[in-house]
């Protein structure tokens, strides 16, 4: 880390400030890739503008989707567990850091932590999410990274005091995330999540869990319309970013259980044929044809279980609620990664 980022963290609350510079996203290139493909598709990293993220608040307030508040729930009533598994002194990593409400309520259960380090692809969103947690643990060593998580990091050479790095590191991933990423590619990020562990770490992860189809389609399928136009505002920002002309009202959003998959699927259908351009290429959709969006993997114990130990993580300790199945998971470096 240089010095001019060494002081402007200290200037604002944090112990340090680093920019990893992470490879800037292309979005026209995605786009227009995702959108010639046989079955269309978006990157749904790109949900996230400003408007999206506010929809993605508004989706997490919906009584149908359980996810957020089954798993903060769950976070409190496993608190005294954790902090036992962890120790004295340990240090929390937060790759994709997002919700202030959870990494509070894993801080406040442990045993006077060392410190904590966030990091997310946006240096600016991870910079003031620190720095206002930094505000509320004024005793907490507190680090913020600019840095993609599912890329090769180096903990050893974070400018972590002597004492934080002595304590037990725990890589915090809430959120069902994991969920999200085809099963290939969660195993890579399992694996590399695995290279930051020394024997005696752990990475704390969060996984939603099958149950009833009802409830699955329910939960990214409001009765509100909020997940639709949570949806639908990626098609307004291609629309706005590159010039775009794709018909939003001529796409239903649709969202459905599949079960062999093990997976919620997310799709927009065309309910008419539509001709457009997006940055100045022409694309064709025909009526009922879906441009997919997002997955959301369900898990098992035992199938999440058989993915983490291809990982080389072992689990230690895993918990479910009792309300909507949902898990959380202590795992350890167990061997090496198949």
């Amino acid at each position: 880390m240089n010095d001019t980022s060494q002081r402007t963290g200290e200037a604002s609350g944090l112990s340090f400030y680093e920019d990893m510079h992470p490879p800037a996203a292309d979005f026209r290139a995605d786009i227009l890739a995702g959108l010639s493909k046989p079955q269309k598709a978006l990157p749904p990293k790109y949900y996230y503008d400003e408007e999206g993220s506010r929809l993605f608040d508004a989706i997490t307030e919906q009584p149908e989707y359980y996810v957020t508040g089954t798993e903060l729930d769950l976070l409190r009533a496993i608190g005294p567990e954790l902090a036992a598994l962890a120790g004295k002194g340990a240090v929390v990593l937060e790759p994709g850091a997002g919700s202030s409400v959870k990494i509070r309520t894993l801080l406040d259960a442990l045993h006077s932590p060392a410190a904590y380090v966030g990091m997310d692809i946006s240096g600016d969103h991870v910079r003031a999410a620190c720095e206002a947690l930094a505000a509320d643990y004024p005793g907490l060593e507190i680090g913020a990274l600019c840095h993609d998580f599912t890329q090769a990091l180096d903990i050893d050479a974070l400018p972590l005091s002597a004492e934080a790095r002595a304590g037990r590191r725990v890589v915090f991933f809430p959120g069902s995330t994991i969920g999200n990423f085809e099963l290939i590619d969660a195993l890579g990020l399992l694996k590399t999540l695995r290279t930051w562990l020394r024997d005696g770490d752990a990475l704390l992860i969060g996984t939603d869990m099958r149950k009833s189809s009802e409830t699955l389609e329910a939960a990214y399928d409001d009765k509100a319309g909020v997940t639709a136009a949570f949806n639908l505002n990626l098609i307004a920002r291609i629309n706005r970013e590159l010039d775009g002309n794709i018909d939003a009202e001529a796409l239903q959003y649709r969202a459905f259980w599949n079960p062999y998959r093990s997976r919620v699927e997310m799709y927009l259908e065309a309910l008419r044929d539509m001709h457009f351009t997006v940055a100045g290429k022409s694309f064709v959709i025909r009526k009922h044809e879906t441009i997919h969006m997002e997955n959301s993997h369900k898990f098992t114990l035992d199938t999440f279980h058989d993915l983490a130990a291809k990982a080389g993580l072992q689990s230690r300790k895993a918990w479910v609620s009792a309300h909507e199945p949902f898990s959380m998971h202590w795992l350890e470096p167990a061997g090496e990664a198949c």
